[in-house]
């Protein structure tokens, strides 16, 4: 993970070197997004015909995740269509780490990142349930989530963009199996939680956008170089139809059934082999 760190940094400063006016902030950033929209529309091609430009309110955009390569898909397809909209990104501890000596750099490009650890993350550190590493570490989980969180709503009522996997690791499939598509076995609350954070302020204006990602044939769960994603819109959910549907009452501790639904939405764009 520190060597993908290493030259993503390597990236970030090529882009900023090699542009200007270095005397003129705005100018050199807008600059330095457009040559890498450039570059990356060549080495990590991806098509986004569809997706929203002008959206007037905060979208909270999930997408499965099959490999590494949509990462790259989509920062480009924001860069480029979605200019300076603040855009938050949770990103996984050791990504993280390797980019943060970056931080200011990427946030010019218009992208925050926030750090998170995943299940597959966590399943690695193989800390002993009880134990004081563990305990510590279920704290910084929570304590990124709750980062996150917070930085979410900001974003929403500034009318930003944020980008989730709902799975929160690479899967190959929108649904984890079968039973999770059958509604046999419980679906991670990922979209429903940030919904209950988000629509707490009556007067937050955000959407829900399933974005479905179609890799291409042969794809690995790298970035895959040089091989087309499509990034396909599905049916968004507004602020609207989702407090008429989900918020019947006044401070719901959940949402049954909205995960369900939004991967459902995501699937629907897809080949079927994509569901689960």
């Amino acid at each position: 993970m520190v060597p993908v760190g290493k030259a993503c940094n390597t990236a970030i400063n090529y882009f900023f070197s090699t542009t200007g006016p270095k005397n003129n902030p705005e100018k050199h950033n807008k600059a330095a997004r457009k040559k890498l929209v450039k570059v990356l529309s060549k080495i990590t091609p991806g098509s986004y015909v569809g997706m929203p430009k002008d959206q007037a309110n905060g979208l909270v955009i999930g997408f499965n995740h099959p490999s590494l390569g949509e990462i790259a898909r989509i920062l480009t397809m924001k860069i480029d269509i979605m200019g300076e909209k603040p855009m938050y990104f949770p990103v996984n501890l050791p990504w993280y780490e390797a980019l943060a000596p970056n931080f200011d750099r990427i946030k010019r490009l218009g992208i925050i990142i926030t750090p998170t650890i995943t299940p597959s993350t966590w399943r690695k550190m193989a800390l002993k349930e009880g134990s004081r590493k563990y305990e510590a570490g279920n704290r910084l989980k929570h304590e990124f989530r709750n980062i996150y969180t917070d930085l979410s709503t900001e974003a929403m009522r500034k009318g930003g963009v944020i980008f989730v996997a709902p799975s929160a690791t690479r899967q190959a499939t929108v649904f984890k199996n079968e039973k999770v598509y059958k509604q046999k076995e419980d679906i991670i609350p990922t979209m429903s939680v940030l919904a209950l954070r988000l629509y707490k302020n009556p007067e937050m204006k955000c959407d829900f956008l399933p974005m479905a990602v179609l890799p291409p044939k042969g794809y690995k769960r790298g970035l895959n170089f040089r091989k087309k994603y499509r990034l396909i819109p599905g049916k968004i959910m507004t602020a609207k139809y989702i407090r008429e549907k989900y918020f019947k009452t006044k401070n719901p501790k959940r949402l049954d059934g909205f995960d369900y639904e939004f991967h459902q939405r995501l699937a629907d764009e897809l080949p079927r082999k994509f569901w689960y």
